[in-house]
């Protein structure tokens, strides 16, 4: 259980690192404020409250090389608790 855990959080941090390396700036809205129709009218505006995030030059690396420790870890986790698969 704790390694498909590790390996399901270090695959999702290394898919948002390279998800921040595409892309200049991430606009949020709030959703309390929105409604389904909102988005599907092309001329208004979705949210009145928008967070803007701009990821630095070093955050797609970081999650890129923490996923990838996370990753190492999940697959010597059974070899840490003397768990072998058919050992």
């Amino acid at each position: 259980m704790w390694r498909s855990l590790f390996l399901a959080i270090g695959i999702m941090t290394m898919i948002v690192g390279i998800e921040s390396m595409l892309i200049e700036s991430a606009t949020v809205y709030a959703a309390g404020e929105s409604s389904a129709s909102d988005f599907a009218n092309p001329n208004a505006s979705p949210s009145r409250q928008t967070k803007v995030v701009n990821p630095g030059e070093f955050v797609p690396w970081a999650l890129l090389s923490g996923g990838a420790i996370i990753v190492l870890y999940a697959f010597t986790l059974p070899k840490r608790f003397h768990v072998a698969g058919g050992e």
